[in-house]
């Protein structure tokens, strides 16, 4: 399945999660699902993506170290289900907003947790999510600044 399709899958089931442990599941598939994304993207992205692609990795298997894996059935892992990368840009603008969505998400948990465990780990996974966020913004902005060195190449008259 494309990324994209994925992180709206994504975006979806965070927004119907209700409370605790189900937003918890949910923001670990969505660490999860940036995980593979950058892992796809170290392997295979655009050679200019591939050291953030890598850090975003790191990042995003950190937040889910922090929430430590859910229960789900093999089937309902997002991240296995990556099977194509096409709009790498697409991938990373969808990406950044499920990863803001998952802080605000957080916030609201870490703010009603009634038990300091369960705080400080909304806090973690905020500082995952936030790092992980960078990571893919910073992708963005080398995405653009190539796509507007291509273009500035494009425009140069010939010798």
């Amino acid at each position: 399945m494309d990324a994209v399709q994925l992180i709206l899958t994504s975006r979806r089931a965070l927004a119907g999660s209700g409370e605790g442990a189900g937003i918890l599941a949910e923001v670990w598939q969505a660490q999860a699902l940036a995980q593979a994304i950058g892992s796809r993207l170290a392997v295979s992205g655009p050679p200019e993506l591939r050291g953030e692609a890598l850090g975003l990795t790191e990042l995003a298997g950190r937040g889910c170290g922090v929430l430590g894996a859910p229960d789900l059935d093999p089937g309902d892992l997002l991240a296995a289900r990556l099977t194509e990368l096409d709009d790498a840009r697409r991938a990373l603008l969808d990406l950044s907003g499920l990863l803001g969505e998952v802080g605000i998400a957080l916030v609201g948990l870490a703010s009603s947790a009634d038990d300091q465990g369960t705080y400080w780990k909304c806090m973690e996974a905020i500082d995952a999510a936030d790092e992980s966020r960078d990571r893919v913004l910073e992708m963005l902005r080398k995405l653009a600044a190539r796509e507007e060195r291509e273009e500035r190449e494009g425009a140069l008259p010939e010798r």
